[in-house]
Formats: C-alpha cells, structure tokens, sequence
C-alpha cells in the first residue's frame, strides 16, 4: 500500500499518467467522428414500440379492462424500481419536474427516471468518498484539516449538482438541434397539408424527410402522429409535443393546429406564418450569439493574443537597442585607452 501511494504521489508517474490520458483523449477525438451515429434506428424503434403501447392502450380501453397505471406498471421494473421505492426518493425530490426534464432531453419511460433518482444519491456519496481517498488517504494536497473538510463538502455538492447539470446540457443541445430544424419541416408540412394530405399523413411524410437531418424532431413528429392514431383527444397529442421539446416556436405552432382541430380555421395560412416566425428566432438567436462573441474573446485576447503581438512587434526594435547599447559600451575602453 505504502509503494501505491509512493508512486501515486509521484510527481513523474503523474505527469506521465497527464500525458497518456491526454493522447488517449486526442486519439479518442480523432477516431469517434469515424463511427458517429446519429441513432436513427435506435430511435425508430422507440416510436415503434411507443405507438405498440399506445395500441395496446387503447385496445384495452375499448375492452374496459384496463386499470389506471397498468401502462406504466408494465414498462418499468427491476432492481432501480425497488431501490427508489424503498429509498422514497419520489418523495424526496420532484418526480413530477425530473420526469418532464429527462422528457426534453429524450430520455422517456420510467427506467430513465429510476436512474436519475438513484444518480441523485449515489453520485454525491461516490464524490464524497474519491474526495476522502485523494486528500486523507493519499494525502496528495498538503492543507489545513478545515480546508480538507471544505473540499470535501465541496465534492458532495458538486456531486449532487451533477445528474442535473448532466440533463441540463442534454435538453440544450437536444432544443438547438430541433431549433434549426423546425422551421424547414415547418415548410414541408405547409407543402404536404396545401397539396390535401391529412395532418397524420403530412406529419408521417415530414418525418421521414426530416429523419436524415435532425432524427431528434423526425422522434418528435413519430410519437405524435403515434398518439393521433390512437388517442382520443387529439389535442393532447398536440399539447405533448409542445411539452416534449420545450420550445416557445412549437408550442406555438401546436396551438395553432388545435385551433384548426377546434375551429376548423385555415391551416396553411398559419404554418406559413408560424415557419416565418421560427425562422426569424433562429436567426435572432444567432445574431445573438455573434453579438456575445466580442465581449468572450476579450479576456482571451488579453491574456493570450496582445502578449505575443507585442513581443512580435516590439521585439526586434528592444533586440536591436540593447545590440546598440552593448557596442556602445564595448567602444568605451578603446577610445580611452587612445
């Protein structure tokens, strides 16, 4: 034990294990791009399977045997089931927000749920005891007891804080993703619903042209026109792809398709308006971001760009003066000795 710590401790063996997870991460980097997937088909298997229950549902429905909650009883279980269960973690954190959440990040079902409540707990507990095993049993920091007990404290919070950050960046990237998207699908539902098709038939067409480009919004069109074929209200279906994506453009385009549901107003005339708008807040929310860049760069350039410039420019001139002084100096013997 004592020779594991030596070597842990070892300021080569780590500047060693710095450079090997530096050229693993590197070559990682270079070769994922090589076997990136998109998960197309893992996807279309979700909606497969989504619309599978929803039939089932709905034939249980129409039998008058369903029970409330059988849906749910029987896509989820297993050991996570029974440890938040017995933990009452529902109790404890708000399952309600939490599944909603991990909804927008395409993360569906209730296993996703059980995890992220386990995360919720383990998470902080394994921070907590590698941040015991790096300062008290390693020793690697040298700083005061209360210090120690600060960082580990900080540990538990970070890792509390984690599960959250983690879905909080995949709802961010899965909303941009769909953002760019929306508003050219916006266009091909427009074309497909003014050339007479059904708004089931326009949704199933824009999501297999769709599926190529963005297959988080072609998930989002599948699972909706799933639950048109089979819910009863079909605003609901409407309402839950507002509520899956998080975004203030869809929100507003399933308002209007509930009002063509309800009202039987003109449809065309309001997509063609709604996919202007979307396409008006993409490129506000990238003037927006070209507008945040200077005020990012400054420390930046500050720190890393203006150092090298002046040293590029003043450089030759100070080379070339202190060259001058030295000769200068040099020549001063020789004219007094004559």
């Amino acid at each position: 034990m004592q020779e594991f710590i030596e070597a842990a401790v070892d300021r080569q063996n780590q500047i060693a294990m710095l450079a090997a997870v530096g050229v693993f991460l590197t070559i990682v980097t270079l070769v994922m791009p090589l076997f990136a997937d998109n998960g197309l088909d893992k996807r279309v298997k979700k909606v497969a399977d989504y619309k599978e229950r929803l039939r089932q549902q709905s034939r249980a429905e129409l039998a008058g045997s369903r029970k409330p909650g059988s849906l749910r009883n029987a896509t989820a279980g297993g050991m996570g089931k029974r440890l938040v269960e017995q933990l009452k973690l529902f109790e404890i954190f708000d399952a309600a927000a939490a599944r909603k959440q991990l909804m927008m990040a395409g993360l569906r079902g209730e296993r996703p749920v059980f995890t992220y409540m386990l995360a919720r707990v383990i998470t902080p507990v394994a921070a907590l005891l590698v941040a015991i095993f790096y300062l008290y049993v390693l020793e690697v920091v040298e700083v005061a007891s209360f210090m120690r007990l600060i960082l580990c404290i900080g540990a538990l919070a970070l890792g509390y804080y984690l599960p959250n950050i983690y879905v909080h960046n995949l709802v961010t990237k899965r909303k941009q993703k769909i953002q760019l998207s929306f508003p050219d699908s916006l266009d091909l539902l427009l074309i497909c619903v003014e050339s007479g098709m059904s708004i089931e038939a326009a949704l199933q067409k824009v999501t297999e042209e769709v599926a190529a480009s963005c297959p988080e919004l072609a998930e989002e069109y599948g699972l909706t026109t799933a639950e048109l074929s089979y819910l009863q209200d079909r605003k609901v279906a409407y309402h839950n792809l507002g509520e899956r994506t998080g975004l203030e453009g869809v929100k507003s385009v399933t308002t209007a398709l509930i009002q063509s549901e309800v009202y039987g107003t003109a449809l065309g005339a309001s997509l063609r308006v709604m996919a202007a708008e979307n396409r008006e807040i993409r490129m506000q929310n990238a003037e927006k971001k070209a507008a945040a860049l200077p005020p990012k760069l400054t420390v930046p350039m500050i720190l890393f760009f203006l150092p090298v410039l002046f040293v590029v420019i003043l450089g030759p001139g100070v080379l070339k003066a202190t060259s001058t002084a030295t000769e200068e100096v040099s020549d001063e013997p020789l004219q007094n000795e004559r």
